[in-house]
């Protein structure tokens, strides 16, 4: 019966997985159960094809902890020569009821957010992320961004 069950699992995972003919690079890194407003997630980025051209995203999974309607990240992008690209961005995380936004059958939602597109890579890059969400009238940041559990980096093919 474990064999039977173990098998029908792999079976499951294989065809997901194979379903996903964009993806070049996904991963996640856990931030716990809340993001620390000084930790910067980096993503070691694989060598690619720099004839083609890609779409990029950052990956939130979050739950019903977190109480922002959106997020604020500064996104770096770093190059092989050293050139380093930021972006202050923001994404809309809630409906206005409250209720969050992403996919997920649970109070766990993952949301799958456009950073760049058309994107062609030349030799091996480096992505670091940051929350920098501030309490409306507060200059410091929030210093623990209850809610946030995952953050994730995905880069597609773009047909």
């Amino acid at each position: 019966m474990r064999i039977k069950n173990s098998v029908l699992l792999l079976l499951v995972t294989v065809l997901l997985f194979s379903c996903d003919k964009k993806r070049v690079f996904d991963e996640y890194k856990s931030v716990g159960s809340a993001w620390d407003k000084d930790s910067i997630v980096t993503f070691n980025l694989p060598v690619l094809d720099s004839t083609k051209r890609y779409d990029l995203f950052v990956n939130l999974r979050d739950n019903n902890n977190y109480k922002y309607n959106n997020i604020f990240l500064i996104v770096s992008l770093e190059s092989p020569n050293g050139y380093t690209k930021v972006d202050t961005l923001e994404y809309q995380m809630a409906n206005p009821d409250g209720t969050l936004l992403g996919d997920g059958f649970t109070d766990l939602k993952e949301s799958k957010l456009y950073y760049k597109e058309n994107v062609r890579f030349r030799g091996k890059y480096k992505v670091h992320i940051k929350q920098v969400v501030r309490e409306t009238g507060k200059v410091p940041g929030v210093p623990l961004l209850d809610g946030i559990t995952e953050v994730g980096f995905r880069i597609e093919k773009k047909e």
